[in-house]
């Protein structure tokens, strides 16, 4: 089996950190361009997709080969239905299970399989901005800025409290620091549209756009 990734070393690291076989050939890219140099391949990874008009339409000609696109924050509504959209964070993507929405029911077979390989499972998911798991540590972050703008406790202490009153593996700060704080602002102003329950913390905001 064949497979293209375009994303850092890091991202690639996350996505191949449960394989241990030797049946797969994974090719690293550094642009999008570099696809089209593959045709012979079972299938795509564009972790380090970006929503334009031209990447999307580049990477339509991929099809009908498993294309997956890192799309946290846009649902597939806004791309090409053909797209498998995967949940593709720092951190969240070196996980045995991988989140992921699909509008074609014919193509998760095939994203099964490639999932397989892997030696990731797939979790089908509703195709909703942040899918689950982002959406609720977007939360636990934005409510830990809440805390620190209030003076309730420091960053540090936030962290520890959290991982040893809840066992998370990171406190929430840590968190944001893995997985980029211009990710969690990103994804809460979005959601924020819809639903006030989400507007980021004003310390948030304003770390994320400095």
């Amino acid at each position: 089996m064949k497979i293209v990734v375009l994303g850092n070393e890091n991202e690639v690291a996350e996505l191949t950190s449960g394989y241990t076989g030797d049946s797969i050939t994974l090719i690293r890219i550094n642009t999008a361009e570099e696809f089209m140099l593959h045709p012979d391949t079972d299938a795509y990874f564009d972790l380090a997709f970006e929503n334009t008009v031209e990447r999307t339409a580049l990477l339509t000609r991929l099809l009908p080969k498993v294309v997956f696109i890192n799309s946290v924050v846009e649902s597939l509504a806004e791309h090409d239905s053909s797209f498998i959209r995967i949940n593709g964070w720092p951190v969240f993507l070196k996980r045995t299970v991988m989140e992921a929405s699909c509008a074609n029911e014919s193509l998760k077979a095939d994203a099964k399989k490639i999932a397989i390989a892997l030696n990731k499972t797939i979790d089908w998911v509703a195709d909703i901005p942040g899918f689950v798991s982002a959406r609720v540590v977007s939360m636990i972050i934005n409510e830990a800025y809440f805390a620190l703008q209030e003076n309730v406790s420091t960053k540090e202490e936030i962290d520890i409290a959290m991982k040893l009153g809840t066992n998370y593996p990171y406190g929430p700060f840590e968190w944001s620091e893995k997985i980029g704080l211009k990710n969690i602002y990103s994804l809460l102003n979005e959601l924020g549209k819809t639903n006030s329950r989400y507007q980021p913390a004003t310390l948030l905001e304003k770390e994320a756009n400095r």
